[in-house]
């Protein structure tokens, strides 16, 4: 990993992670967004809109401890077309499931080490996930722009 900035130093080691998978998904021709809700009781990581409206979910993992505690990554699977998890290089890989994607990152970008297989979701699914990415998106913005904006994501 690279040396850490000064940037590194208020975010949680799984905010540099998703950091470094957004900036590397992008080099995909993804977009995307963080911690967006698909429904109730879940909220994804990284959200990533590809260039022909295809979905991708992508769980960051700083270690161990926060893959075994997470209990509701499968319910994510029916929200996007694709899987996957992402965790630096020193996380015991073996760990995931070997039927999900998996990219590993740092801070500053990633790779793609195993493809996950593709689920395409049904097409009212998926304009409801558009729908809710360009929403968080624009509200994302408008956050950042002004910050007197208060909207519960």
């Amino acid at each position: 990993m690279a040396d850490i900035s000064p940037d590194d130093r208020i975010m949680m080691p799984g905010q540099i992670l998703a950091r470094g998978v957004c900036r590397h998904l992008l080099s995909h021709d993804f977009v995307t967004v963080e911690e967006l809700v698909p429904t109730r009781g879940l909220r994804v990581d990284v959200m990533a809109l590809g260039p022909k409206g295809e979905i991708w979910v992508v769980e960051c993992k700083s270690s161990r401890a926060d893959f075994q505690s997470d209990s509701k990554w499968q319910g994510y699977l029916e929200w996007c077309d694709r899987f996957f998890w992402a965790v630096d290089a020193d996380f015991p890989t073996e760990l995931l499931p070997a039927e999900t994607g998996l990219i590993i990152a740092d801070g500053y970008g990633g790779e793609i080490v195993r493809m996950s297989p593709e689920s395409k979701l049904a097409p009212a699914r998926r304009k409801v996930m558009i729908q809710k990415f360009a929403r968080h998106a624009a509200i994302r913005q408008m956050a950042a722009r002004d910050p007197q904006f208060n909207v519960a994501f």
